[in-house]
C-alpha cells in the first residue's frame, strides 16, 4: 500500500506540537501533527484535579492569544489549559490528527527522509519533530517494595485526597507537585510527611511584581545552561490558592512533618538521609539571592517598587530540622499511601535513529538533531531555562521552523521545484 507524504511530522500535540504547526504554517511548509490522544491530553488526565499553573496567565501563554477566561494575573486550571491549547490549534488551522499513535521512525534507505509508521498507516517525511516533551515515562526510585504499604502512586496518577486510603501519606519530593500535593492532603485533615531533597524555592511575587517577571528583567530565563551541579533540581512555587512563595516553615507550623531524602527500606522501615537542614538551608540561601539581585536590579535602575524587608526574614527552623526523623516504621505510623512526586524521565523507543547519546538521551543543539531532519522540541533547557514553558516552547519551535525552511531551500536546489542559487537562510 503506497504511503503517504509530507513535508514534516509533528510526534505530539501539547503544547510543544502546537507551537511548532504555528510557526510551520506560517512558512508554508505541509506537516501533519500527530496525537494519539487529544491534544493537550496530559495536562487533563496525567494531572492532579486541583492542579493550577505555576505561572500568571499573562506570562504563561502564547503571543497570539490570551486566557479569556482568566485574570491576567491569575493562575490558570489544568482544564482550562487544555481547552487554551485546544483553541489555539483550532485557530491557527492545525493540522492535527487525534487518535494517531506513532509507532516508529526509520530513516529512508537511498532516499532523504523518514518512514513514520503509526496507528493508520505509514507516512513518508523529509523531517520529523518530536513534540512529546519532557513528561513521557513517570519516574519512582525502585526503594519501596510492592506491598509495603497499600497505595504505592506517582503523582501523575494522583487525583485527590478521596482516592487514597484512609491514614498517613508520605510524599516523596519536595518540588512544586509534592509541594501543592502535600499541603493538598494536610488540609483534607490527612497526617503528612514530605520528603525534601534540594530545590530552589523562588518568592511568588516581591516588591509587586511575580517571581516571572523578575526572572525575566534579570535575564534567568534566558540562561542557556543551568548552574553546575543544578541540571535536575526542582524549583518549588506555587499558583494554588491564588499563589503564594512555597516556605517550608510554615508547612511545617501548618503540620506538615519535613524529613529529607528518602534513602532506603528494609523489613517495614523506611530510612531518610541526615540532608534535611542541609537542603532547606540552600534553598533558603538561593531564596535569599534572588531578593538581593531583585533588590540591586530596582536600585540600579531608580524603579518605585515597595520595599518588603519582611521578605528577607526567615524565622526559626521548626523542630523537624533541628531534630530530624531519620527512621520512619510505616505501619506503626499509620501510613497507607506514598506519592513520588519524583519526576518523568523520557521515552523515544519509537524514534528508532542515531539520535542519542550512551545513555539514550537526545543529542542536540538548539532542538536541531545530529541526525539531520530529526528535532526535538519541549524538553528542559532546549535552549535556555524557559524551553519547557508555554512561552517558551513557541519561540523555540520558531528557531527549528527557520531550520527547516533552510534546510528545505538546500534540498530543492538543482530541482525543477528549486532555483539554481544557494538558499537564504532563515536562522535567528
Amino acid at each position: 500500500m503506497p504511503s503517504e507524504e509530507t513535508e514534516v511530522v509533528v510526534v505530539g500535540a501539547g503544547q510543544a506540537g502546537v507551537a511548532m504547526s504555528e510557526h510551520l504554517g506560517v512558512q508554508g511548509i505541509p506537516h501533519v501533527v500527530l496525537e494519539r490522544h487529544r491534544v493537550a491530553e496530559r495536562w487533563r488526565s496525567e494531572r492532579w484535579d486541583s492542579l493550577v499553573t505555576n505561572g500568571p496567565a499573562w506570562h504563561d501563554r502564547f503571543p497570539g492569544l490570551e486566557f479569556s477566561d482568566v485574570d491576567p494575573d491569575g493562575f490558570p486550571s489544568k482544564e482550562q489549559v487544555a481547552d487554551y491549547l485546544a483553541a489555539y490549534a483550532k485557530k491557527i488551522g492545525a493540522p492535527v490528527r487525534c487518535g494517531v499513535e506513532v509507532t516508529s521512525v526509520r530513516r529512508r534507505a537511498g532516499r532523504p527522509g523518514f518512514r513514520v509508521e503509526t496507528s493508520e498507516g505509514a507516512i513518508d517525511a523529509r523531517f520529523v519533530v518530536a513534540a512529546t516533551g519532557p513528561f513521557q515515562r513517570p519516574v519512582v526510585p525502585p526503594i519501596v517494595p510492592d506491598g509495603a504499604v497499600p497505595v504505592q502512586i506517582h503523582s501523575s496518577g494522583y487525583r485527590n485526597p478521596a482516592q487514597l486510603p484512609e491514614g498517613a501519606v508520605l510524599v516523596v519530593g519536595a518540588g512544586s507537585s509534592g509541594v501543592q500535593i502535600a499541603d493538598e492532603l494536610r488540609r483534607s485533615g490527612r497526617r503528612v510527611l514530605l520528603s525534601v531533597g534540594p530545590h530552589d524555592r523562588p518568592p511568588r511575587s516581591y516588591r509587586g511584581r511575580d517571581f516571572c517577571w523578575w526572572l525575566g528583567v534579570l535575564g534567568i530565563w534566558d540562561a542557556e545552561t543551568p548552574p553546575e551541579g543544578a541540571e535536575h533540581v526542582t524549583i518549588a512555587v506555587s499558583g494554588a490558592r491564588g499563589g503564594h512563595t512555597v516556605d517550608f516553615r510554615a508547612l511545617a507550623a501548618a503540620g506538615i512533618e519535613l524529613v529529607g531524602m528518602t534513602a532506603s527500606y528494609e523489613d517495614g522501615v523506611l530510612r531518610f538521609a541526615p540532608d534535611l537542614a542541609t537542603n532547606i538551608a540552600l534553598g533558603d540561601e538561593k531564596y535569599l539571592a534572588f531578593l538581593k539581585a531583585a533588590d540591586a536590579y530596582v536600585e540600579r535602575n531608580g524603579l518605585d517598587l515597595p520595599e518588603e524587608p519582611q521578605a528577607h526574614v526567615l524565622g526559626p527552623d521548626p523542630q523537624w530540622v533541628s531534630s530530624p526523623l531519620l527512621e520512619l516504621d510505616l505501619a506503626a505510623a499509620g501510613v497507607t499511601s506514598i506519592v513520588w512526586a519524583t519526576g518523568f524521565a523520557t521515552d523515544y523507543g519509537w524514534l528508532q535513529v542515531d539520535a542519542f547519546d550512551d545513555r539514550g538521551r537526545p543529542r542536540h543543539r538548539r532542538g536541531v538533531s545530529c541526525e539531520p531532519g530529526v528535532y526535538f522540541l519541549g524538553l528542559p533547557w532546549l535552549s535556555r531555562r524557559g524551553s519547557s514553558f508555554i512561552w517558551g516552547v513557541w519561540h523555540d519551535a520558531r528557531y527549528i521552523a527557520d531550520h527547516i525552511t533552510t534546510q528545505r531551500g538546500y534540498l530543492a536546489y538543482g530541482t525543477p521545484e528549486g532555483s539554481g542559487t544557494a538558499p537564504a537562510t532563515a536562522q535567528n
